[in-house]
């Protein structure tokens, strides 16, 4: 199954100093053992089609062997880590999981 997040930073949080920080923590989100694998970007520069949604600053993708894999990941303590660390930073989260 693949997890895909997409997160829009508060104003205050678009600075090159917090963007890092937010990426290190997008990148430790791999080291959890149940990712089998995927990647972190921002919001490409395509160009502009009415279908197009480019307003999210970062985008996560992951990929999991099994739902149950899945499930285990979102109680992973490292999760949460990352989400007590940088819930207060965005203004808008969206999540949209594939089986």
């Amino acid at each position: 199954m693949e997890h895909h997040v997409y997160f829009w930073l508060k104003e205050e949080k678009k600075n090159a100093a917090d963007q890092a920080l937010f990426e290190q923590g997008l990148a430790d989100l791999f080291n959890i053992k149940e990712v089998a694998g995927g990647r972190w970007g921002k919001s490409a520069d395509t160009p502009e089609r009415p279908v197009t949604d480019k307003s999210f600053d970062y985008a996560l993708s992951m990929q999991f062997d099994s739902m149950a894999d899945h499930n285990v990941y979102q109680d992973d303590p490292d999760h949460d880590v990352f989400v007590d660390a940088f819930k207060d930073w965005w203004q808008k989260v969206l999540v949209m999981d594939v089986d």
